[in-house]
């Protein structure tokens, strides 16, 4: 890894990969969400605003944003929604689901399956081979439908309304049923992906779809490639940053970074890792840049280590207490404040250092109209509410 000529990368250099690789600078807009997504490798989808908004934030033209990606996700397929790296909910271009599924699917997928044939057990529930006679039936109805919500897999197989005590005796003590939790293992297994919603775009309630068949990889083979993806969109990074993002084991981590033949660099906080032949420097885009990324932003989201982009004394008001990002505003290859949308529309922002805020004004106030302009009447509120965000929109 490496040739023991180490390069010093230094903040303002990563700052302007991030504004290049991430189709941020308005220079370097995309054109389609696929391309959006094969630059990031991955959207965050936990919260399904997020994806159109992360795409929009990334177009030339944000108004083609929803039409695009929902024809993308649910027509083309060209992007596919599915349990990823940290068992989070992503969409990736289609070409990377055997990629995802064998470099971090597999062990989470085993994990909860196991989990819920022991919950079942402890609750007196019928066993292994009664839920795979189930999920057999379910499977099959699924695919006679070709997109189902769980209530109608449920009416073509009533087996799947069976309930089960969950953490009897605790004081998180549940009653969980057998569609709930069967579906979610199906969907980290890689049997089924999340389809068209109820809903609008903003909608948190989805059909299931059958999951788009697949080869087998190799686990260290599909880990390599998709670490050699990532250090080509994010690259520098720590090995932290690596073991975050990916939720892999760190010998799982070093043996992919030697098998892409990662080089390394000299970060101000260590030692960081580029893709082979990635070490060379990249200039600023011409102008500075302003952006409004949404909560949960793959950009946002993308490193542990955040202080080169993150001030550390803003955490506190863009973060909720589990460490999911707000919607951010963004000068310059760095976060500088918030926003939110308040009730009729309006989008809202503050910038919280004095030093930038009248040079960055007048570009966070077009990127808020340009927001406005294609989010119209619909009203957007992140799936985890921060500081900021809630006092803003009030």
């Amino acid at each position: 890894m490496g040739d023991g000529r180490r390069r010093h990368i230094d903040v303002a250099e990563r700052r302007a990969r991030l504004a290049l690789r991430h189709r941020l600078a308005g220079t370097a807009r995309a054109a389609t969400p696929e391309e959006v997504a094969a630059s990031l490798v991955a959207l965050h989808g936990s919260d399904p605003a997020t994806v159109y908004l992360a795409v929009a934030a990334r177009l030339a033209d944000p108004a083609k944003a929803v039409p695009e990606t929902e024809r993308a996700l649910y027509e083309d397929r060209t992007l596919v929604r599915m349990h990823g790296m940290r068992h989070t909910v992503f969409v990736f271009p289609a070409e990377l689901t055997a990629v995802v599924h064998a470099s971090t699917g597999l062990t989470v997928a085993a994990r909860e399956r196991a989990h819920l044939l022991k919950d079942m057990a402890k609750a007196g529930a019928p066993d292994a081979a009664w839920l795979a006679e189930v999920e057999a039936s379910a499977l099959a109805a699924l695919a006679r439908r070709g997109q189902a919500t769980a209530a109608e897999l449920t009416a073509d197989e009533p087996r799947l309304r069976e309930q089960f005590v969950y953490a009897a005796g605790k004081s998180y003590e549940g009653v969980h049923t057998v569609s709930s939790r069967l579906l979610r293992v199906l969907g980290v297994e890689g049997k089924v992906i999340r389809g068209r919603p109820l809903g609008s775009w903003t909608s948190s309630q989805f059909r299931w779809a059958p999951a788009p068949e697949h080869p087998e990889l190799d686990t260290a083979r599909a880990q390599a490639d998709l670490l050699d993806r990532w250090l080509r969109a994010c690259g520098p990074a720590t090995e932290a940053d690596l073991k975050w993002w990916t939720g892999w084991r760190v010998t799982e981590v070093r043996r992919a970074l030697s098998a892409i033949g990662a080089q390394e660099v000299v970060l101000d906080e260590g030692t960081g890792y580029v893709a082979d032949g990635d070490a060379d420097p990249v200039a600023a885009p011409g102008e500075p840049w302003a952006a409004l990324l949404p909560g949960l932003d793959p950009t946002a989201m993308a490193w542990q280590q955040r202080d080169w982009y993150l001030a550390p004394d803003l955490r506190p008001y863009l973060f909720d207490r589990s460490g999911n990002v707000g919607p951010t505003v963004w000068w310059d290859g760095r976060v500088v404040g918030g926003w939110a949308q308040r009730a009729d529309g309006e989008i809202v922002w503050r910038i919280a250092e004095p030093g930038v805020r009248r040079e960055a004004e007048a570009a966070v106030a077009a990127e808020a109209e340009r927001l406005r302009a294609w989010v119209g009447a619909t009203k957007v509120t992140p799936r985890f509410r921060t500081p900021w965000e809630r006092e803003l929109s009030a």
